[in-house]
């Protein structure tokens, strides 16, 4: 049972990342596989914030991507490439499944598509931490509701007070839209965990979700058409689209899986309950997204509902 961050997140990225370690038989070693290597001196702690920061970046790099394409353009390039990567590195096997098994691998291309266009039409109107903050309370939702902890319902009493503070009130400048852009973001993060887990035990390694991904790339196409224009004009937006990929898929998918070797499952959940302090950062710094008071007692709330969350699951 999915009983808490730690182990929502373990379920997610094990599954995506099974794989991976026979990929790494190629006589040429991929770059996902040299990165692994490096990465195995460095302590695993030292890997998920990386890989954190490696996402974050990622999505401050988007954003810069959205005046030109805008966000459904750039969704599409980052869901492109990601799905060339995962399938080459997938190879997976379309036959030979049952019809359900398809049936949720297709819902599960979908939801990548809906998520990733929410959130990236959420963090064009709201600062990157706040969306990633609101983002994820997808997770932590379905940790709490298959927790058996009563102490978890406390938890979700701060994430709640994190998520009322943002809202609309009086002269804040929150955008209304962003918000609810990035809680159905997190509706599909939600959802894509659940899926995850789904196509993950009716597909062998990570060949269930590269074909839902190709799925996405396909539902995303008729925003790629509408962005081909100055992407055939400027190719140096299609190297910027390959950096978002990468830094959102291969080097966080390729440092957790070292990391996951190496570390406790309530640590990984602990860690990862930093992500939305790291968006913020990120945002501060690259973006120069200064957050008031009340987005960063916000982030505080849910960050700690997460962190009490993962802490909790260490008996089960």
């Amino acid at each position: 049972m999915l009983t808490a961050p730690a182990k929502v997140h373990v379920a997610l990225r094990v599954e995506v990342l099974s794989q991976e370690a026979r990929a790494a038989t190629s006589p040429l070693p991929s770059p996902a596989a040299r990165l692994r290597e490096a990465a195995g001196a460095m302590p695993p702690t030292g890997l998920i914030l990386m890989s954190i920061l490696s996402v974050q970046v990622g999505a401050a790099l988007a954003k810069g991507l959205f005046a030109t394409l805008g966000p459904g353009g750039t969704v599409f390039l980052r869901i492109g490439f990601a799905a060339l990567i995962m399938l080459a590195l997938g190879r997976p096997r379309i036959r030979g499944h049952a019809r359900a098994d398809y049936v949720a691998m297709v819902l599960f291309g979908l939801t990548i598509a809906g998520m990733n266009l929410a959130f990236y039409s959420a963090i064009a109107r709201i600062p990157l931490g706040i969306a990633v903050t609101l983002e994820f309370v997808g997770p932590l939702c379905v940790a709490v509701a298959g927790s058996r902890h009563r102490l978890d319902l406390l938890w979700a009493a701060f994430a709640a007070a994190g998520i009322l503070l943002l809202a609309p009130w009086g002269n804040a400048a929150i955008d209304p839209l962003g918000v609810v852009l990035a809680l159905i973001a997190a509706g599909g993060w939600a959802a894509y965990i659940l899926l995850n887990v789904r196509v993950g035990r009716a597909f062998p390694g990570q060949s269930g979700l590269a074909m839902a991904m190709g799925i996405s790339c396909l539902v995303t196409l008729p925003l790629g058409i509408s962005a081909s224009g100055p992407l055939l004009g400027d190719p140096r937006l299609l190297a910027a689209g390959l950096g978002v990929a990468v830094l959102s898929t291969v080097i966080p998918f390729s440092l957790e899986h070292a990391a996951l070797k190496r570390l406790p499952a309530q640590v990984f959940g602990v860690l990862m309950s930093l992500e939305p302090g790291v968006a913020t950062l990120v945002g501060a710094i690259i973006l120069h997204q200064a957050l008031g008071l009340r987005a960063l007692l916000a982030l505080a709330g849910v960050t700690l509902a997460s962190v009490g969350s993962a802490r909790s699951s260490a008996g089960d």
